[in-house]
């Protein structure tokens, strides 16, 4: 994503918690710096993107934070998955330094961000979003305003509920076809061809027929986006039993020792389960 900011024309100060995420912009025409500070204090825009909320809390409002070192007007992007509720906090304390916010997660995974075709749903005003259009139109293809502070994570939880729920519902008919005596492989091919196809079918469904566990976006981090799902859910009153039974998979997965492993993998929670009753 940074390396389609810079060929798009842009400027970039870079900052990293680990300094080997730097190493590959060393021969390229960018600063590096050693805190968020510095980086805001250069920059018009500042765009995060890291795991967890307290995560996105330390880089902007720690003493060595984006905070310490932005003049007012600085536009903060957040493209991490993190907390609606917290998003909207954070939103309200850059303001009260004159800092302008955006949240703004991705779908699109790896290979969106490499072809630069990442689906972008944007919490924040208006105005400050078509400010942001620069930016974005380098990184997406899809770049949807979704409504003030903090919706663009809560479309971001929905769209996490979906695709679990979905995977969760791959996997148990594949697991029920393979416990039937039936190839995976061919209802997977059925199901690719009828009103159940999806993406998520495709993508995982593959890499569960093939066994190939080893690709794409791990489980913890699909555990801590469902976390913020139930969470968010718990907070709104919504039901979403679906998202419950996911998780309950999801974790104990974990405790397999499977936290870094593709999502595909929740497969085998349910043949285990299959195979114990």
């Amino acid at each position: 994503m940074a390396r389609h900011l810079l060929r798009g024309g842009h400027q970039l100060a870079l900052y990293a918690r680990r300094p080997e995420t730097l190493q590959p912009f060393l021969d390229e025409d960018v600063q590096t710096f050693k805190s968020p500070a510095e980086v805001a204090a250069v920059s018009d825009v500042v765009v995060l993107m890291v795991t967890a909320t307290r995560d996105v809390e330390e880089l902007l409002f720690s003493d060595t934070g984006v905070v310490a070192g932005a003049q007012p007007g600085t536009l903060v992007i957040d493209m991490s998955t993190i907390s609606p509720e917290a998003t909207s906090t954070f939103a309200v304390r850059l303001a009260a330094k004159q800092l302008a916010m955006l949240d703004a997660p991705v779908s699109g995974g790896s290979h969106g961000a490499k072809q630069a075709t990442l689906t972008i749903m944007v919490g924040g005003h208006k105005n400050v979003f078509e400010r942001a259009q620069p930016v974005f139109s380098c990184l997406g293809t899809n770049i949807i305003h979704v409504g003030d502070h903090g919706a663009g994570q809560v479309v971001k939880a929905c769209h996490q509920l979906l695709l679990l729920v979905t995977a969760e519902g791959v996997a148990e008919s594949l697991a029920l076809a393979q416990n039937c005596g039936v190839d995976p492989g061919a209802a997977h091919q059925v199901m690719m061809s009828g009103i159940a196809s999806s993406r998520v079918l495709d993508l995982f469904g593959s890499r569960m027929v093939a066994r190939q566990f080893d690709a794409g976006i791990p489980v913890r981090l699909y555990r801590k986006d469902l976390q913020i799902v139930l969470d968010l859910a718990k907070e709104s009153g919504a039901k979403v039993p679906g998202g419950i039974l996911t998780m309950d998979h999801l974790s104990h997965l974990a405790s397999e020792g499977h936290e870094g492993t593709d999502l595909s993998v929740i497969i085998t929670a349910l043949e285990q389960s299959l195979a114990r009753e």
